[in-house]
């Protein structure tokens, strides 16, 4: 499944961003929160959210690990109703698309996806919904939505991960020449790290014969 290109080099990046902006954000918040007494409820009040938030994601990971499709229901149902605003309703929503892909529910799938895109706060897991939504529609033959979709603005560290995509659905249209001019950007734009997401685009190119 197309869906599957690249996974763990996006995760990667999107951890890689958390490593660089999480603690500055943390801080943020922790500096916000002393400013003043009146501020002492509203901490408490965030810390309890991102806490049941964080309750809800373990079990809705653990549920998707187990299989258990009630249970992932049943948490990220609790996610995106009651802590939509958190980061664990993003990644929640992230996993429980990966479980409907792995038993072709692409229409389940779809709808978390385009959940993330509409209503996270991170950019980042907004751009990295677009892209996983957009492996799903090149699954379901939707190429043109898919290529439209991959149009929008996203973050510079994932432009590879855009580019390989889009040359995979170009392929689908039957048009190499404009798949191979992908590739090329994919690979122009990959972290020089990534050597197994290289080699992979790589291998698309050599078979269109470079």
């Amino acid at each position: 499944m197309a869906y599957d290109l690249e996974e763990q080099e996006q995760l990667a990046t999107v951890k890689g961003w958390w490593h660089d902006n999480g603690t500055k954000l943390l801080t943020v918040v922790a500096l916000v929160a002393v400013v003043g007494s009146g501020w002492q409820g509203w901490r408490v009040w965030q810390a309890n959210q991102a806490q049941q938030a964080g309750a809800q994601y373990e079990a809705l990971v653990k549920a998707a690990q187990e299989g258990d499709a009630k249970a992932l229901r049943d948490a990220g149902g609790t996610l995106v109703e009651s802590f939509p605003r958190t980061l664990y309703a993003s990644m929640g929503a992230l996993v429980s698309a990966r479980f409907h892909v792995d038993r072709a529910d692409l229409k389940n799938a779809k709808a978390q996806l385009q959940w993330v895109v509409d209503r996270s706060p991170s950019d980042e897991l907004r751009d990295l919904a677009r892209l996983r939504l957009g492996a799903v529609l090149l699954d379901e033959k939707s190429h043109d939505e898919a290529l439209a979709l991959l149009e929008a603005k996203h973050a510079a560290p994932l432009e590879g991960q855009y580019a390989a995509l889009k040359g995979d659905i170009l392929v689908a249209k039957n048009k190499p020449a404009d798949a191979k001019a992908a590739y090329r950007l994919a690979l122009e734009k990959a972290d020089a790290r990534s050597a197994a997401f290289r080699d992979s685009v790589q291998l698309r190119l050599d078979a269109l014969g470079g």
